[in-house]
């Protein structure tokens, strides 16, 4: 009976009941009740006449419109962020701290924002990357921070960086407080007495 489209201008839906019973709701004004953009006050007879507002007209276009990003970017849709999804963007933004030995390029913008429009996809190879460069089905993991745990290089390169940062943090000169067995105490009682 009625449509219920995103336009502005005049829509009409009539409101028939199909009986008397006040207490039944027929499906046309079951339709009419759950709009989201047709409150039940802005109809006067199952007629909508839009504000003539023009503020009120532009927020009543920008809260039906969709959340893209533009015509530009063929109207690529905002996704919802997983927390799957989350850890494979901050992998993606520290990938410089991952290889010391690769330099990318700094994002554009603040870069402790995730980013709102992104696709994800999966890489497909050409049959001639057959040996060479391809995952096999054992390497492959369902997220970017799997594939990065299960890598064996990055583990070594891991390790390797945690025994450097414990070594630069561990006290130096430690040998001269360590108590040596009775002589130091004897020492020390000398030292008093003097």
């Amino acid at each position: 009976m009625c449509e219920n489209k995103s336009e502005i201008g005049l829509t009409w839906c009539p409101k028939i009941s199909l009986t008397q019973d006040k207490s039944k709701k027929t499906a046309s004004t079951l339709k009419i009740q759950d709009s989201v953009w047709k409150p039940e006050t802005q109809l006067v007879d199952g007629l909508f006449v839009p504000p003539r507002d023009p503020h009120k007209l532009n927020k009543l276009l920008r809260k039906n419109a969709k959340d893209t990003s533009g015509k530009s970017w063929f109207d690529m849709p905002a996704p919802t962020i997983t927390p799957e999804l989350k850890a494979d963007l901050e992998i993606l933004r520290l990938r410089s701290v991952i290889d010391p030995k690769q330099h990318f390029k700094k994002a554009v913008g603040n870069s402790k924002t995730l980013p709102k429009y992104f696709q994800v996809g999966t890489v497909i190879e050409p049959a001639s990357e057959y040996f060479s460069g391809r995952l096999t089905k054992k390497e492959r993991k369902p997220t970017l921070a799997d594939e990065l745990l299960s890598d064996p290089a990055f583990k070594a390169y891991k390790k390797r960086k945690i025994v450097e940062i414990h070594e630069s943090r561990r006290p130096r000169d430690v040998e001269k407080w360590k108590i040596k067995g009775r002589h130091t105490l004897k020492r020390a009682k000398q030292r008093r007495e003097h």
